[in-house]
């Protein structure tokens, strides 16, 4: 299939190019369209409309399959470190051991922040919603790496994403660090960096941090599953926010405030919060399974089934092992996760949710895993930031590359027509 698609209008036909991507997906480039018709397509929400051309992630929602880069999520989550798949997601490639060593060395140099970033966290009461402090700290990068980096010299591209990198990591723990009461603390260079995320949150200022490995391992997979997925709202915000070539630490913080929503990357809050609200009831999970088969029920079943996967979620098969490592390692005694556990094996089990393909998605793992760790829930969404910090960096740096034009959509007018005052 190639040539054009012909629009025929007030006895008029024209036409317009047809766009093949790499995996035969193909789309009608209407660029042209309101200057040779005068009419705009009308797409809310975006669900029909590809924003831009890109070359780092793939997905089909169909056949359950998520590539970074061609390599598929599955092999990138059993034989990749987190760092290494940024990397690849930032520049294209997988890092030789050389160009990883040396990131990693320039991390380290970096993982420190203005000592001034205390006062802005200490202005926060400790009520604040953690997403709301992390966009803040972000944003106030910016005061103290005030210079735009110049797009066209890699250098400060590369030490841009460096810094980003390495202090993000710290402003993700002492959000976390200022929900649980402790004291703020720095990296040890001693530990790689998800070892270094681990003990910059949970070390305790009597104690030694000595990694878990079963921890580290899910905790570098999640990071790993969540960090790109294509153009969805959080992804979408940063690039049209760097459209107008706002800086890159900007265009960041928007993304955290576009993931932050409910709807978004509060999606794992939701399911802790469903199973909290199950165990105050009671916990009986079959009364709660009836309620999500019942159409005029409004109860909503979280973490199962997927906007965008039709069949499975492929990063869901990945997180459930590691889940029930960390449930079986830490020796967790929880009801809230003892009822996870019900409504996956009853889901798993029943012809309904197995004819609708209602499978257990990432958010319910993550939250069950999260959670496992000591994570405070409403600390689930700045993991998710971190996790896709990578991603949307890969995402920026491909927008300002291409120089793609500033984000502008279009509107149909239902408002009043011309009015007058009458006196």
């Amino acid at each position: 299939m190639e040539g054009n698609i012909k629009l025929t209008y007030q006895d008029k036909s024209y036409e317009f190019p047809l766009v093949k991507g790499s995996q035969d997906e193909y789309g009608i480039d209407i660029k042209q369209l309101r200057a040779k018709t005068g009419l705009i397509t009308l797409d809310p929400g975006y669900k029909n409309t590809g924003s831009c051309q890109s070359d780092i992630t793939f997905l089909d929602g169909e056949k359950g399959i998520l590539r970074y880069r061609g390599y598929d999520i599955e092999d990138l989550a059993q034989n990749a470190s987190f760092i290494e798949v940024a990397y690849l997601l930032i520049f294209g490639e997988m890092p030789s051991a050389q160009i990883l060593k040396d990131l990693e060395s320039k991390i380290h140099d970096d993982s420190y922040v203005d000592e001034d970033l205390k006062s802005i966290l200490k202005s926060f009461p400790k009520s604040a919603h953690p997403m709301g402090v992390l966009a803040s700290l972000t944003s106030g990068l910016i005061a103290f790496n005030p210079s735009s980096v110049d797009v066209n010299s890699e250098d400060e591209m590369f030490e841009a994403i460096v810094l980003l990198l390495a202090k993000f990591p710290i402003l993700c723990a002492w959000t976390h660090r200022k929900v649980k009461g402790l004291p703020l603390n720095y990296a040890n260079t001693s530990l790689n960096y998800i070892e270094n995320v681990a003990h910059m949150m949970f070390k305790k200022p009597h104690q030694e941090y000595t990694p878990n490995p079963i921890v580290i391992n899910a905790l570098n997979k999640l990071l790993i599953l969540h960090a790109d997925h294509e153009q969805n709202c959080s992804t979408s915000t940063v690039r049209i926010v760097g459209s107008s070539h706002a800086g890159l630490f900007a265009s960041i913080s928007a993304g955290i405030s576009a993931l932050w929503g409910p709807l978004h990357g509060g999606a794992n809050q939701a399911v802790i919060e469903m199973l909290e609200a199950i165990k105050i009831d009671g916990g009986d999970t079959a009364k709660y399974m009836e309620k999500a088969k019942d159409k005029n029920d409004p109860f909503r079943l979280m973490g199962f089934g997927h906007r965008v996967y039709k069949n499975f979620d492929p990063r869901a098969r990945i997180i459930k092992k590691a889940a029930d490592e960390v449930l079986n390692d830490l020796g967790i005694k929880d009801p809230v996760l003892d009822i996870a556990k019900n409504l996956e094996e009853q889901a798993l089990s029943d012809p309904y949710f197995i004819e609708r393909k209602l499978y257990p998605n990432v958010d319910f793992y993550s939250g069950i895993i999260y959670r496992a760790m000591g994570i405070p829930t409403e600390m689930f969404t700045v993991m998710f930031a971190l996790g896709r910090l990578p991603g949307w960096i890969a995402q920026w740096r491909e927008m300002r590359l291409l120089n793609e034009p500033i984000g502008r959509p279009r509107q149909i007018y239902t408002g009043a027509t011309s009015r007058k005052i009458d006196k």
